[in-house]
């Protein structure tokens, strides 16, 4: 079979959203090299949060993160690119006056709003993985070197008026509940839903034609697995789109194959019905 490139998103796709990774998935990946075929990490997530030991040993060939403000291969760096200075300093004082909890996502440091994300576990195994690197704060400072950033939207948060001021600026991307999180709760810190912002023009369908135009491998040898709302230009972008059994529904839309849930061996069943493994 011709050599193809498979991009995988983390998280809802490789690992659940407690960051247990099915022992299928590593299976799977290690089955997918032993073939010839190159797998690439493409995550929403920036790179300082990519530190899971686990997930590592599955030695990818390359990483797509922060949705294609990163983009590396073998350890090369083939793009990098940060949000301005001035317009990070927006971010934070928008954030903070519509209450609105915020990680900025930086290649190596991530900056953790200080209050807000009491009901958010993701937040919370984000500080324990990163340690020194995670620093909790509200203002700004210029060693800022952020790719993207993220944040909740609870039940105080003016998030109308959040998206209008920064939606000039960045492209901003909407998620709905997410599994664990407690949709009925009346804690004022309950999370009601989860955004995104990165530059207009940076996609992980960017990453993805950049790594192809580093191997010389042609659009059509490639393969997507995502299950949110961020893989959309990844799904339509690849040869072959494919959406998580657990994926939105919109996402499922946009995919030319449906597999299994994430814990129903999802990425192992989407490689074996393509032939990959």
């Amino acid at each position: 079979m011709q050599k193809k490139v498979v991009f995988f998103d983390i998280d809802g796709t490789m690992w659940d959203w407690d960051g247990i990774i099915p022992d299928s998935t590593m299976e799977a990946i290690r089955k997918l090299k032993a073939n010839g075929h190159t797998p690439i990490i493409c995550t929403g997530r920036s790179k300082g949060h990519i530190r899971d030991e686990k997930l590592l040993s599955l030695e990818f060939e390359g990483m797509i993160a922060a949705c294609g403000s990163h983009v590396e291969y073998n350890g090369e760096i083939l793009y990098e690119d940060y949000l301005d200075k001035e317009l990070v300093k927006k971010i934070v004082e928008v954030s903070k006056e519509c209450n609105a909890p915020i990680v900025l996502e930086g290649k190596k440091k991530h900056w953790i709003s200080v209050k807000g994300f009491d009901k958010d576990p993701f937040v919370d195994r984000m500080i324990e993985a990163m340690g020194e690197d995670a620093i909790l704060t509200d203002e700004y400072s210029d060693d800022m070197e952020v790719n993207k950033f993220a944040g909740d939207i609870i039940r105080t948060t003016d998030y109308p008026r959040l998206k209008s001021e920064l939606e000039k600026d960045v492209f901003i991307i909407e998620h709905g509940n997410c599994q664990g999180f407690e949709e009925e709760d009346d804690d004022e810190n309950a999370i009601l839903g989860v955004f995104e912002g990165i530059k207009y023009g940076t996609s992980k369908a960017m990453g993805i034609r950049m790594i192809c135009e580093k191997l010389g491998i042609d659009i059509s040898d490639t393969f997507g697995i995502g299950d949110s709302n961020n893989d959309i230009e990844m799904i339509q972008y690849v040869g072959t789109g494919i959406a998580m059994g657990n994926a939105t529904e919109g996402l499922k839309k946009e995919a030319d194959y449906v597999t299994t849930d994430i814990h129903e061996d999802g990425v192992y069943k989407a490689l074996e019905h393509f032939g990959l493994i």
